[in-house]
C-alpha cells in the first residue's frame, strides 16, 4: 500500500473537529474523468500538483472524505489521506434512517474514462489494502453486514443519499463489493497466493509500464549522447537491459575507442 498524508485542513469539515467512533467503511468513486490525486488536494511534487485551485482544502464546499485513491505525479497508483481516520466526514449526505457520516470512514476511488483495466485494478487493490488496514485498526469485520459498503449500498440502507457508486465502475470488470469485501478478508487473513501466471502478468505489465516511461530530465542529454555513437537505439531508457542487450552496447562502445 502506498500511503501519504495531506489533512484539507482548510476545508469546513475539518475546520468542524466533530470525531466518530468508527462502525465501518464506504468506498465511493468520483463521478468524473479525473484519475489523478491532484485535482482533489493541493499536492506537491510526489502527489502532483493542483494548478487550477479547484482542490477540496478550501472553505465553502460541503464534502470531504477521509482518502482518495488515484494516480501520483509519476503516474502510479497511490492513497494521499486527507482527513484523520476518526474525523467525522462529509462524504455520503443522509438517507431516511440517518448518515453513515456518523460511523463510517470514507474514501474516493479517483474514476478514469472507466475503460482502462489496468487502472481499475490498481486502484482497487490499493482501495482493498487500505480497507483491510482500517478494519485491523478498528477491530472491524469485512464480511459483518453493514460494516465495508459501498455508497450505493448505503443508499439502499438508508444511511446515504441517493447515489450509486462505486459499482458502475466495478460491473466493467466484473466486480462487486461481495468481491471487494472477500478481498478485503483474504488480505487481513494473510492467506492470499499468487500464481506464476499471475506474477508473470504482472511483472510483464510493470516492464511494459516501465518501457513506455521516458528519460529522466537529468538524463535525457546524456541518452541522446549515446544514442549519437550508436551505443543504444534510445529506446525504452527507464526499462532493463538484457545481458545480450548489455553485450552489443559494450562492444558497441569498443568499437568508438579503437
Amino acid at each position: 500500500m502506498r500511503l501519504r498524508r495531506q489533512y484539507l485542513t482548510h476545508n469546513d469539515c475539518y475546520q468542524a473537529g466533530r470525531v466518530i467512533v468508527p462502525r465501518g467503511v464506504m468506498v465511493h468513486s468520483t463521478g468524473a474523468d479525473n484519475p489523478r490525486v491532484s485535482r482533489y488536494v493541493p499536492g506537491n511534487e510526489l502527489l502532483g500538483r493542483n494548478k487550477g485551485e479547484n482542490h477540496w482544502d478550501r472553505p465553502e464546499l460541503d464534502k470531504c472524505v477521509h482518502a482518495f485513491v488515484g494516480r501520483f505525479a509519476d503516474g502510479e497508483v497511490g492513497i494521499v489521506q486527507t482527513l484523520p481516520w476518526t474525523c467525522r466526514g462529509w462524504h455520503c449526505g443522509k438517507g431516511r434512517l440517518g448518515s453513515a457520516n456518523n460511523t463510517h470512514i470514507s474514501f474516493e476511488l479517483c474514476e478514469d474514462s472507466l475503460d482502462d483495466g489496468d487502472y481499475f485494478r490498481a486502484v482497487y487493490r490499493q482501495g482493498v489494502e487500505l480497507t483491510a488496514v482500517l478494519c485491523r485498526m478498528y477491530d472491524l469485520n469485512p464480511m459483518a453486514d453493514g460494516v465495508v459498503i459501498g455508497h450505493g449500498e448505503g443508499a439502499k440502507r438508508g444511511i446515504a443519499s441517493s447515489h450509486g457508486d462505486p459499482d458502475h465502475w466495478f460491473r466493467r470488470f466484473d466486480r462487486t463489493m461481495d468481491d471487494f469485501r472477500r478481498d478485503v478478508a483474504r488480505q487481513m487473513e494473510g492467506d492470499e497466493e499468487m500464481t506464476q501466471g499471475q506474477f508473470d502478468a504482472l511483472m510483464a505489465d510493470w516492464l511494459r509500464r516501465q518501457g513506455e516511461k521516458p528519460a529522466d530530465s537529468w538524463a535525457v542529454q546524456l541518452v541522446e549522447a549515446a544514442q549519437a555513437k550508436g551505443l543504444t537505439d534510445g529506446s525504452r531508457p527507464q526499462s532493463f537491459a538484457t545481458r545480450q542487450e548489455v553485450a552489443v552496447m559494450v562492444n558497441a562502445a569498443l568499437n568508438t575507442v579503437k
